[in-house]
């Protein structure tokens, strides 16, 4: 299982990071990362993009899902079942937006393998035959931040994109309407801890890892927000192409019908006092 991970993933992205650091201007180690960084982010595209668009379908059914646990809140069963009615007749699963993100770990190690070795070490054993070998590689990158290092700025900066990041995903949460929910204020107390947590937790991680690691993480909490809001704002265009003006009914002609009506009616009653008159 090593065996096949090193072949599949980390060797060739060790390769590729050694070949772009041969070929962008300068030997910059840090226009290499980004160039990296870039291409995962293509490949793991088709993931992430489903990911996302999981994340506010799930959201969208959120007040939903709050209406069948107020409905059937003595019954789990039932609650279990609504729910996966809910999630059948919205052709939704679940998991949809967890699977992809899973998939996406083996990448993060092997990118971690690929900065620890090569950054760290000048054994070049593992390049393939085409790929040059450079001999050494310089790990200061635009010429203030050494990659093979820890850095705290990065860190604060990855610390920073995974805020950005959780406050656009909470922002897009719709409200709900009910009035005296616990339930609903736990989860808005729990959303609320994690837009902190998790940017705490990323500063805490990235001041021990390599800054090379650590600058990856950066940009592909910025690529993945970027992502997260076009994929959102297409999604809201789609939602207003989607949507039907009514046909208009026979309302306002009735409505009509019947003013006319009301002007027409004083009329006739004064022409029978005329004639009951006479």
């Amino acid at each position: 299982m090593i065996e096949l991970f090193n072949t599949v993933l980390y060797e060739p992205i060790y390769n590729f990071l050694i070949f772009l650091y041969n070929t962008v201007p300068g030997n910059d180690i840090g226009l290499a990362i980004i160039v990296l960084t870039v291409c995962i982010k293509l490949v793991l595209l088709p993931l992430s993009w489903q990911a996302v668009k999981s994340q506010k379908v799930m959201q969208e059914l959120q007040p939903k899902l709050e209406k069948i646990k107020k409905q059937y809140k003595d019954d789990k069963e039932k609650i279990a079942a609504e729910t996966m009615k809910l999630y059948r007749d919205q052709k939704v699963n679940p998991l949809s937006s967890c699977l992809p993100l899973l998939l996406q770990f083996p990448f993060l190690i092997a990118v971690y393998q690929a900065f620890r070795v090569g950054l760290t070490t000048e054994n070049f054993d593992l390049l393939y035959p085409f790929v040059q070998n450079p001999g050494h590689i310089d790990t200061l990158a635009f010429g203030i931040i050494d990659m093979a290092v820890p850095s705290l700025a990065l860190a604060i900066l990855a610390g920073a994109g995974q805020y950005l990041q959780t406050q656009m995903l909470s922002s897009k949460k719709p409200k709900m309407k009910s009035k005296g929910a616990k339930d609903e204020s736990v989860m808005a107390n729990m959303n609320k801890s994690m837009q902190y947590f998790m940017p705490f937790m990323t500063i805490l991680i990235g001041m021990s890892l390599p800054a090379g690691l650590t600058f990856y993480w950066f940009l592909t909490t910025i690529l993945t927000t970027l992502q997260q809001k076009l994929v959102f704002k297409k999604t809201k265009n789609s939602d207003d192409k989607a949507e039907v003006i009514p046909p208009k009914n026979n309302t306002d002609k009735n409505n009509k019908k019947e003013s006319e009506n009301i002007k027409q009616k004083p009329s006739k009653e004064k022409e029978q006092k005329q004639i009951s008159g006479k």
